[in-house]
């Protein structure tokens, strides 16, 4: 359950923020679950922290940072994961993430994609459930439409290998994880969005050696995001949403808290 909090968080939570300007546009932040398709400006670098606390006390936490390099076509990341279950509060794997910005720096530009490619290193102890036990490897094509002065859409697709993961117990098994999404903005002013997103997620644990057992989240996440902008160039970016499980997730609620700063 851990490790699933944790990918929730880390899979699409990783990149996507646009920079603050000096007579500020609508917000192009990351969307809380879905990953939107804006790399950063060349010297603008973003703080990230999310939580993700569901009804019976388990909880996930992930702070990202982000840097351009040199230019908005190439971007770094890291991201690093907690995650608590029960009564232990544990670290997770940690992201080491490139995204290319393929379209979507010119201005005006109504279509953006950035495929990120990341690298993850087990960092989490796969003794106590809440890491992989092994590096893995993910991939996800991030996809931003602006279909009116009103609305924009965020479109992700991606998947996730972890070649030799380990289970508590030792036993090694190859796992293969898959996530889908999509988040619809409302822009009610340049400061204020309305959200929308649907999540869906299937992953793979390791049962015994050379086994595994497949396990899905489908969310549907509804939620507000406004900016506070200062003369410096600072801006920063709280949100606030309430995940609600359908099919295999039905019963699951919670409450996202997002949080971004970016100069």
């Amino acid at each position: 359950m851990r490790q699933t909090l944790v990918l929730i968080l880390s899979t699409l939570l990783l990149s996507g923020a646009a920079s603050t300007q000096t007579t500020p546009g609508p917000i192009e932040d990351n969307s809380f679950l879905i990953e939107e398709a804006y790399n950063q400006e060349p010297h603008v670098v973003q703080y990230i922290k999310t939580f993700y606390v569901q009804k019976n006390g388990d909880w996930a936490y992930s702070f990202t940072n982000e840097y351009p390099i040199k230019t908005q076509r190439h971007q770094f990341s890291y991201a690093i994961n907690l995650g608590h279950l029960g009564d232990r509060t544990e670290l997770g794997d940690t992201y080491i993430n490139y995204r290319y910005q393929i379209t979507g720096i010119e201005e005006g530009s109504k279509v953006a994609v950035a495929p990120r490619f990341t690298l993850i290193l087990p960092t989490g102890s796969w003794r106590k459930g809440n890491g992989s036990g092994a590096v893995g490897y993910q991939f996800n094509l991030p996809v931003s439409v602006k279909m009116s002065k009103k609305f924009v859409t965020h479109w992700n697709a991606g998947a996730t290998v972890i070649p030799r993961g380990r289970d508590t117990a030792g036993d090694r098994a190859t796992t293969t994880g898959f996530n889908l999404g999509q988040s619809t903005i409302y822009l009610a002013s340049n400061r204020f969005n309305l959200m929308l997103e649907t999540y869906w997620l299937r992953t793979q644990n390791v049962i015994a050696r050379g086994v595994t057992t497949p396990g899905y989240t489908f969310l549907v996440n509804p939620g507000v995001r406004w900016a506070y902008n200062f003369k410096n160039g600072l801006q920063i970016v709280p949100g606030v949403a309430a995940p609600i499980g359908l099919g295999p997730s039905r019963g699951q609620r919670g409450v996202f808290l997002y949080l971004s700063f970016e100069k």
